[in-house]
């Protein structure tokens, strides 16, 4: 687990020139948003983000690969030592994803 967390920090750090970057804990692992839409997350596997043609475009040699047993395929990421690549792509997948949904109001 701390080695999931130095690499979500390292992640953040990456992205901090984009502004609106969190990561939130998820299953021993982290999900990562952007302006509030989820575009990937920290798996057992590593870094993946969600399949989108912005993706696609930047890392074209990466092979999907489902983040875990059941989970709809995502792109390892292959750019992550590419500062500027990496944001670039970050930045053009947001339109891209779907809006996050509203939280259901207990009661």
């Amino acid at each position: 687990m701390a080695k999931n967390k130095e690499l979500a920090d390292y992640i953040t750090e990456q992205l901090a020139d984009l502004g609106e970057i969190r990561h939130i804990p998820m299953m021993g692992g982290y999900i990562f948003y952007y302006r509030e839409r989820i575009f990937g997350g920290i798996y057992g596997n590593g870094f993946l983000v969600k399949i989108t043609e912005a993706s696609k475009k930047y890392m074209p040699d990466s092979e999907p690969e489902p983040p875990y047993e059941g989970a709809k395929p995502m792109l390892p990421v292959t750019i992550l030592e590419d500062r500027v690549t990496l944001q670039a792509m970050v930045r053009e997948m947001y339109p891209e994803l779907p809006e996050r949904k509203p939280k259901k109001k207990k009661g």
